[in-house]
């Protein structure tokens, strides 16, 4: 198998400190240097398709939720901050994407949801979108892509739980 460059990093830090444990260097560098790569990689359809991926995940949030959610409620769920969300939702407005309503008690409170043409515009990249993650993923076979999955769920929940406190 070829070396990653991570491997390479390693390498160098156990000449200058031998012994130093760089299990979690291991794991967090190459975690993130798949991150910024996929980053790269995985947005070219919808950069294609005029459209950003925080922009994305707000069209997706409302289809898969498929129901109208205030700002707040998109920002919990696209892990944003409400004022990243109003620029995006605004954006996404203007483009007839969404709909904004305010709210019937409480007019500082505005309620989103996908216009006839956002529908369409994520019903129909999102399929497209899925097949390109898919050929990024070519080479690893099914049952390793389920291993991947099945670890990276599990370190999630865990830095979900120690972060999460952390953060509030």
């Amino acid at each position: 198998m070829t070396e990653d460059i991570v491997a390479g990093v390693l390498r160098q830090w156990q000449q200058v400190h031998p012994g130093l444990d760089t299990g979690p260097m291991a794991v967090i560098g190459r975690l993130n240097r798949c991150s910024a790569l996929l980053q790269q990689a995985a947005d070219a359809p919808l950069r294609r398709a005029g459209l950003t991926r925080p922009e994305f995940d707000i069209l997706g949030t409302l289809r898969r939720m498929d129901r109208e959610l205030t700002p707040g409620r998109v920002a919990r769920e696209t892990f944003a901050s409400g004022a990243a969300v109003t620029k995006r939702v605004r954006q996404l407005e203007e483009r007839g994407l969404i709909a904004r309503r305010p709210d019937d008690r409480d007019r500082r409170v505005s309620h989103l949801s996908l216009t006839d043409e956002g529908r369409e515009t994520i019903d129909r990249l999102l399929p497209e979108q899925l097949r390109y993650e898919a050929s990024l993923l070519d080479g690893i076979g099914e049952q390793r892509q389920e291993e991947l999955s099945t670890g990276l769920s599990e370190l999630l929940v865990i830095l979900e739980g120690r972060l999460g406190s952390l953060l509030d």
